[in-house]
């Protein structure tokens, strides 16, 4: 007790970098990408600021300069120049996820490349899979989507991906995916599953990035209730079980308490600091009632803090730069 306790002792300026609990390095950060297949010049995303669709054609060169930064891994996000309701463009060997893929490893091959495995930017009416009837009105289908994104993964792991994650939050998606890469012979692709993902709020300026607004309905009979926390840990708890390699909290901020509970199960942990995480800090910044930089590695230490082995964040380049 005071006085013979004194915790200020070791808060000297000397002193302080010797003592930090938790790191924050550029190992820890992914960079998401937007590929448009239609896009001819980067195209800047205005509820983003400072983000970009980035033509085919540009995005190895694009990868390139996050590696030279620092950073080991990107996550891929298409935008096709075709949609239908099923959503065949999204496994199309020659699509704009599966060509930015080889471009990016034929230039970049030491970058870790992840895939988004979904379907609501290549199906016409927004949704993650096959749409039907239910009892309760048209609705995704939960099993019939299951072969779409084991069809998705395998087309991804054959163009070379290095981890596909399925980001659809379909009961079993991790175990058709994991089935269907084996039978195909990529054992050794990892899955990062976007275990506990929540129907937030906060993914509007993402559904401007990358065209993947609903034309019905909303998306809380698959996503997570922000209200669940027994039912968050359960979600990452099956995936785990079902064979993910990586499970992950979207978004992050918001669920730090759901971040630390999914840590405790053992596996790799990602944290995805989505886009109105993001935006909202810029915002905030551009007017004046925040200093950026300090805000953004704050919230990136405190996603750190609560338990995320990697943070996929819209602020991996800025942050970079940062902590050079």
């Amino acid at each position: 007790m005071f006085p013979e306790r004194r915790l200020r002792r070791l808060r000297k300026r000397t002193m302080q970098p010797l003592f930090q609990e938790t790191v924050l390095s550029t190992d820890d950060l992914v960079a998401p990408l937007f590929v448009d297949e239609a896009a001819l010049t980067p195209t800047e995303i205005s509820s983003m600021p400072g983000q970009y669709r980035y033509p085919l054609p540009m995005i190895a060169e694009v990868a390139r300069g996050i590696a030279a930064a620092g950073i080991r891994a990107v996550i891929l996000f298409g935008i096709p120049a075709r949609k239908d309701a099923g959503g065949t463009e999204a496994y199309n060997p020659e699509g704009v996820i599966q060509e930015a893929v080889r471009a990016i490893k034929s230039t970049v091959p030491d970058l870790v490349v992840i895939t988004d495995v979904c379907a609501c930017e290549y199906t016409d009416h927004g949704h993650c899979g096959i749409v039907g009837e239910t009892p309760c009105g048209p609705d995704l289908l939960n099993d019939p989507s299951l072969e779409l994104m084991a069809q998705i993964a395998v087309s991804h792991a054959k163009a070379g991906a290095d981890i596909v994650a399925p980001s659809c939050m379909l009961d079993g998606m991790v175990m058709a995916i994991r089935e269907e890469l084996d039978c195909e012979g990529y054992e050794d692709t990892a899955i990062m599953s976007y275990s506990t993902k929540f129907s937030s709020a906060l993914y509007g300026p993402f559904r401007d990035a990358a065209d993947s607004g609903f034309s019905f309905g909303d998306r809380t009979t698959y996503q997570m209730s922000p209200a669940n926390p027994r039912e968050a840990f359960l979600e990452s708890e099956m995936d785990l079980k079902e064979g993910a390699d990586i499970l992950m909290v979207k978004p992050a901020s918001f669920y730090l308490d759901i971040l630390q509970s999914v840590a405790s199960l053992g596996l790799p942990v990602a944290a995805y600091q989505v886009s109105g995480e993001y935006s909202m800090i810029k915002a905030a910044a551009e007017n004046g009632w925040i200093d950026e930089k300090a805000v953004a590695l704050e919230s990136l230490l405190a996603i750190k803090r609560a338990g995320a082995d990697l943070i996929i964040t819209y602020y991996a380049m800025d942050a970079a730069r940062w902590l050079k």
